[in-house]
């Protein structure tokens, strides 16, 4: 399914071009999709990624053109949509280990969500 990489380099300075972008993405998002289903289904962190996960990974699957599937999921070079996938992936194990969908353990102090700071 992998298409031919066509580009010598990324012009990002210390990125390589991939060598598998599909296989690299498919790996992470099915990794994220797996971890995410240790945080409950009511938590609005699974919804909004799991949504967004399940539609990227619908690209990669239907697209074999690079330059058409950075188009279709729009968050720059393949390389760097890896990277956000790895980060990404960093993110839910941390968030399910710190189990953040659960309520405050105490009472938020007041105006800690205004912003800006006055």
């Amino acid at each position: 399914m992998a298409s031919k990489i066509l580009k010598a380099t990324t012009n990002l300075t210390g990125m390589a071009v991939s060598k598998d972008p599909h296989y690299a993405l498919k790996l992470l998002y099915g990794k994220i999709l797996r971890d995410l289903k240790k945080i409950p289904a009511t938590a609005t962190y699974r919804k909004y990624t799991e949504d967004i996960i399940n539609t990227r990974l619908g690209h990669v699957e239907s697209e074999a053109n690079i330059a058409r599937l950075e188009r279709k999921i729009n968050c720059g070079q393949i390389e760097e949509v890896i990277v956000q996938a790895e980060n990404e992936l960093m993110c839910v194990r941390r968030m399910a280990m710190n189990n953040v969908w659960e309520p405050l353990a105490s009472q938020a102090p007041p105006n800690q969500w205004k912003w800006p700071i006055a």
